[in-house]
């Protein structure tokens, strides 16, 4: 199989839409593979030739917007031909520590009209989160019937607030869908807009809502995407199982560095804070890990011709967000209307409203009081403490790349630059230890950056166990692909991966 080359560049497009940015990006890697049969020749990085299964649909006739783990019957999703076979993802060169995996041969494709042009075609992704919307435009171009296609770029844009804010309001939530799906329109052309499927999955936010007040979100949502253009399969709307967010991204993340192509099976781990939610996911090296964890922490799937069993869990309520109200004491609480929830992670002078999940909250810092680190230590551990479960080999020499609030937090604090880097465990301690005594300083920037260091730290430490020398690699993007699980959910989409969780 001839060598795949894919050329990386990256426009940075703002739009009026919000506060969020929007970027364009294309690449173009040259790695270097061999075949399982031929050590001499190049090969793909293939996706497992496993058949979608059939979306759940109610007696009703509505689309059933809970996702599940158990492997459905294997019936392929009525997508158009143009989505056969799976598209692929060419990822970077492996890093030199790496060594380079043989792959089994792709599965067989009918033979090819050699001359036939490369074709274009697309895929729309929104991660619908608690704290914001996102749409992921995914470009593959398949340039030879007998290969797979390859990711050509990636357009991104971004939202505020989350749907989750607009449960009383279900039609103004849809109109922020409306919105992203006019860059859609911008981005793929309008020939292909009928070619295009288009998939919408929501997290905690959504989750954290009573399940009626979800549903018409969700609901809504179907309307806007059936009234579009697009092509809308079947089960497009849906509130993602936790498990699954955190194994996705762990597959987009090992995808884009190399490492599910290691002879050793070498991995990273991924740690995702988003507002509502958390989720740490890894392959063990030890199969006491999974022994001993609790039911429902493993996660297993076909990938590569492999089965891979994961350590994953995703915490509801402990995204940033939520740990914030739970750690005023608000999470959950009545009297919304005249209570004031303080706490000594906040500036002294600090009083303001603070909405999540469509709620109002009044919250203070302690006028009369104190503040600062071990006070607000103290405050954040009632929270974290006795909440989670601390893996059996999470304390060895494992590597993590961390991402959302965890690269935020850091780039607001100066712990690393915008373009991300390594720290380790001690170095979150560091900061905040900084950020709290220093609370003025940094008001600038958010009075919750005490709290939230803090409880990155008591997070790392406290909740999953963390060594203090843990590396931890703080990203927004991996070789300029966002590290969500949005592309892995895409992936998941064309060819599932039998998820389950034992």
């Amino acid at each position: 199989m001839a060598k795949q080359t894919l050329i990386l560049t990256l426009w940075l497009l703002t739009g009026s839409l919000f506060t969020e940015a929007t970027y364009y990006r294309h690449h173009r890697y040259i790695p270097h593979f061999f075949r399982y049969r031929e050590p001499s020749t190049n090969t793909e990085n293939l996706l497992p030739d496993v058949a979608n299964p059939a979306p759940e649909v109610s007696q009703s006739g509505v689309p059933t917007y809970l996702e599940v783990f158990d492997p459905a019957p294997e019936v392929v999703h009525t997508i158009p031909e143009a989505f056969y076979p799976v598209p692929e993802v060419v990822h970077p060169a492996p890093e030199t520590h790496h060594q380079t995996q043989m792959l089994q041969p792709g599965p067989e494709v009918p033979s090819p009209d050699r001359n036939r042009e490369s074709r274009v075609f697309y895929g729309i992704m929104f991660d619908a989160g608690s704290t914001g919307t996102r749409i992921h435009i995914y470009k593959f171009i398949q340039k030879d019937p007998v290969e797979l296609p390859v990711l050509d770029n990636e357009m991104f844009h971004a939202v505020k607030p989350g749907l989750s804010e607009y449960k009383d309001n279900p039609e103004e939530g849809g109109n922020t869908i409306r919105q992203l799906l006019k860059i859609a329109k911008k981005t793929v052309p309008e020939e292909e807009w009928g070619r295009t499927p288009v998939v919408l999955k929501a997290t905690a936010g959504l989750r954290l809502l009573p399940v009626e007040k979800a549903n018409a979100l969700l609901k809504e949502v179907q309307e806007v995407f059936e009234e579009s253009s697009f092509f809308v399969p079947e089960n497009s709307v849906s509130i993602m199982n936790g498990a699954n967010e955190g194994v996705l991204a762990w597959v987009t993340v090992n995808f884009l560095t190399g490492h599910l192509y290691s002879n050793t099976r070498r991995t990273v781990g991924i740690l995702d804070l988003g507002g509502g939610s958390t989720q740490i996911t890894f392959l063990p090296k030890s199969k006491k890990t999974i022994e001993v964890a609790p039911p429902k922490f493993s996660a297993k799937f076909n990938l590569f011709n492999k089965t891979y069993e994961l350590y994953t869990h995703s915490y509801l309520g402990n995204g940033l967000v939520a740990a914030r109200l739970a750690t005023l004491g608000a999470l959950g609480a009545d009297g919304l209307d005249w209570k004031v929830f303080t706490s000594s992670c906040l500036p002294k002078k600090y009083r303001e409203d603070v909405k999540f999940g469509g709620d109002s909250y009044k919250v203070s810092g302690i006028p009369g009081g104190y503040a600062g680190y071990k006070l607000c230590y103290y405050e954040v551990l009632r929270v974290v403490k006795g909440n989670f479960h601390q893996p059996y080999e999470v304390k060895g020499s494992s590597v993590f790349y961390a991402f959302s609030h965890y690269f935020d937090r850091a780039v607001q604090t100066g712990l690393v630059s915008s373009l991300g880097g390594v720290v380790e465990v001690r170095d979150f301690k560091k900061k905040a230890k900084e950020v709290c005594n220093k609370m003025t300083k940094y008001r600038a920037i958010s009075p919750f950056l005490c709290m939230d260091m803090t409880y990155i730290t008591c997070l790392l430490k406290e909740g999953f166990g963390f060594k203090d020398s843990t590396v931890l690699h703080l990203a927004k993007k991996v070789n300029n692909v966002e590290t969500s699980w949005a592309l892995g959910a895409t992936f998941d989409f064309f060819r599932n991966f039998n998820i389950h969780q034992d």
